[in-house]
């Protein structure tokens, strides 16, 4: 489970979609269509991938403080805390965490578009028992 912030809740409901699906031609994903009016938009000057999507999100979650085992959960990997013996035994979701994380990824985005530097603080873990 991913939690949207609100901005990305938005988006999702100015897209028109076909039932359920968001990024469909009706008969299934249509990521290259997708992919091919980005790029007419965008216009990049390096060829790029739609994977470096989640490498973007990924490094800038980083950038902006989020704890490396949450960027993972957001990203739905499972290695370091969440893999191994110790993914048998840590069954914790992530779900305020990646609540959080999100959140600050729209923030930070918002700035982007707005001409702004985003306030970035880092997450901060709390301890228990204090």
């Amino acid at each position: 489970m991913l939690p949207l912030p609100p901005l990305a809740r938005d988006i999702l409901r100015s897209v028109k979609t076909d039932g359920d699906r968001v990024f469909t031609n009706g008969r299934g994903l249509a990521w290259s269509r997708i992919k091919t009016k980005l790029d007419a938009t965008m216009k990049p000057t390096t060829p790029w991938r739609l994977h470096d999507l989640r490498r973007v999100f990924s490094t800038g979650l980083s950038k902006i403080g989020v704890e490396p085992h949450i960027v993972e959960a957001c990203l739905n990997h499972y290695s370091g805390a969440r893999s191994g013996v110790a993914g048998v035994y840590n069954q914790w979701h992530y779900l305020p965490e990646k609540t959080l994380a999100m959140q600050l990824w729209a923030d930070h985005v918002i700035g982007l578009v707005e001409g702004r530097a985003a306030k970035v603080l880092p997450m901060k873990r709390k301890v228990r028992g204090r």
